[in-house]
């Protein structure tokens, strides 16, 4: 089945895909990735494709293969220490890297994961969130809005808490 690419309008075909052991390992762990994290990753893995040339299956399923036991692991070892890296970390790594290269701070193509993983070990959990939180009876750790984190304070400030 010839089918055509949403982004850049090359054909190619289906059954080729597929039946390419790499392209069918690659597309496997991605989408058992599933959802935000899933695409987050594809978006990432083009950091390491040159403007020249197109990123070649094979490589793309060894970069795929090089994270994805961390990333169902939930950890990573960087400089001898092991740092908690849920779903959200990884979501949010990649997007600092793909943000470091539209802003001149990341050199591609990428020849390592090193980048994502230090951006990683410096992630700080719900401290990186511009949401601010705050603790609401019987809803711990629920996202509050900036109007509602105001309204809390007042309220604090009031019952003289």
């Amino acid at each position: 089945m010839k089918t055509r690419c949403p982004c850049c309008g090359a054909s190619f075909s289906l059954e080729v895909l597929i039946a390419h052991e790499a392209s069918r390992e690659a597309i496997k762990n991605v989408f058992l990735l599933g959802g935000e994290l899933g695409a987050e990753t594809i978006r990432y893995l083009a950091l390491f494709r040159s403007a020249e040339r197109d990123i070649s299956m094979d490589r793309l399923a060894r970069l795929l293969a090089q994270i994805i036991p961390d990333m169902r692991a939930g950890t990573i070892q960087r400089r001898g220490q092991a740092y908690d890296v849920p779903p959200a970390a990884w979501v949010w790594a990649m997007r600092q890297a793909l943000s470091a290269r539209e802003s001149g701070r990341l050199k591609t193509p990428l020849t390592s994961h090193g980048w994502l993983y230090e951006a990683l070990s410096g992630w700080r959990g719900e401290e990186s969130s511009l949401v601010a939180r705050q603790a609401a009876p019987g809803q711990p750790g629920k996202a509050l809005s900036q109007t509602a984190t105001a309204v809390a304070a007042l309220e604090s400030r009031i019952n003289g808490r």
